[in-house]
């Protein structure tokens, strides 16, 4: 087995409270279709944050102690919001989301049948959707994760020469602990992110990032005088 096929080889799961979603998995792409099952399995309806006047709940829905769900945020379940995280306004939970606590749901950001990690962050008009995003990684601004192919293919995740059918027709990203994508970059279908990485705005990502790499846009900028 690859180590770069692994959960561990993205993320430390030994403190995350849904490591068990983990179990047994091989290749991390397993878990994209287990997420669903899991929050229907965990979560008994319970609101011990706050919801504020304007926000709507609805559904199998579980939001931890301290957390605050903004006016104009929407979560349907089911879905499972940890401690101590911000839901803000004109979120769109769409279902079958897991989150770590102190993660954030940004301000006009979409987000379905993925797993934010604790202190994830994506705080302004995001898309996440097949996805699975590592402790205190971070969506600049406009950051888009791309979950389907134009063909509606099955995704294939590629390392060098070799090629893996995932057996999924919707997966976004694997975005290792602590990687930060700079603002409205593109994610492409089945993109692997290493721990620690750095991708420059306005990037398109695919294929496979080993840990703490800077991923680089080089563009040629000129300026010419108007006539």
């Amino acid at each position: 087995m690859d180590e770069r096929l692994t959960p561990q080889h993205y993320f430390d799961l030994s403190e995350f409270a849904h490591r068990d979603l983990f179990a047994g998995v091989q290749r991390v792409w397993e878990v994209i279709p287990r997420i669903g099952d899991y929050v229907r399995a965990i979560v008994t309806p319970d609101i011990r944050g706050t919801v504020m006047d304007g926000a709507f709940v609805s559904g199998q829905v579980f939001v931890g102690e301290g957390t605050v769900v903004e006016p104009g945020a929407c979560i349907f379940g089911p879905a499972y919001i940890g401690k101590n995280c911000t839901v803000r306004s004109g979120a769109y939970v769409r279902g079958d989301v897991v989150t770590g606590d102190g993660v954030v749901l940004g301000h006009a950001s979409e987000f379905k049948n993925c797993v934010l990690m604790d202190g994830a962050q994506c705080p302004h008009f995001n898309y996440v959707g097949d996805s699975i995003l590592g402790r205190r990684s971070h969506l600049g601004a406009g950051v888009i994760v791309s979950n389907l192919k134009i063909s509606r293919d099955e995704i294939v995740v590629r390392l060098g020469d070799t090629e893996y059918p995932t057996g999924l027709q919707k997966f976004g990203v694997i975005l290792g602990d602590e990687s930060e994508i700079g603002c409205n970059a593109v994610i492409n279908p089945g993109t692997l992110v290493g721990r620690g990485c750095l991708a420059y705005p306005l990037t398109s990502l695919r294929g496979y990032y080993p840990p703490r790499s800077v991923i680089k846009l080089r563009q040629h900028l000129e300026a010419v005088q108007r006539r």
